[in-house]
């Protein structure tokens, strides 16, 4: 079956998995600026800057809108992955400071991918706060400056 819709991807995951993936949705829809848009690029779900607002869409694909957070399960983990705080040293400080001080688990990330291995330990208030930070215009600015060059 090929997954199209967020609802989809849910309903294809384990069963232990679905709670927290669908109170992540939840958390992440409920705080990101107005603009983004729920899809499914690249498999997983993501948030992102539709082509009517951005139609120059992603360069690494154009026929896909521009990505800001993605959410994802994986064998071992759930994945939030968030391009700003890739592209924006400021908001990554910020980020890995904020986790330090409200989670018991070292931090599990890449240059935007944070793996959550314990489900238990995801800091849905602080992904809120994270998702309030960059307006649409904002990551298209962050986007066109330090990404796309």
């Amino acid at each position: 079956m090929t997954i199209t819709t967020p609802d989809q991807y849910v309903a294809s995951l384990p069963e232990e998995r679905r709670p927290h993936i669908e109170k992540l949705r939840e958390v992440i829809k409920t705080n990101l600026p107005e603009g983004y848009e729920e899809v499914i690029s690249w498999g997983t779900i993501w948030y992102s800057i539709p082509h009517s607002i951005y139609p120059d869409g992603y360069h690494c694909k154009t026929s896909e809108p521009l990505p800001l957070i993605g959410l994802s399960n994986a064998k071992a983990h759930i994945s939030f992955t968030h391009m700003g705080v890739y592209a924006d040293e400021d908001l990554r400080t910020w980020w890995e400071e904020e986790y330090a001080k409200q989670c018991k688990y070292k931090l599990d990330m890449g240059k935007g991918c944070i793996r959550f291995k314990k489900m238990e330990d995801i800091p849905f208030e602080l992904i809120g706060e994270l998702c309030q930070k960059i307006s649409v215009q904002d990551w298209i600015d962050m986007y066109e400056s330090r990404v796309r060059r």
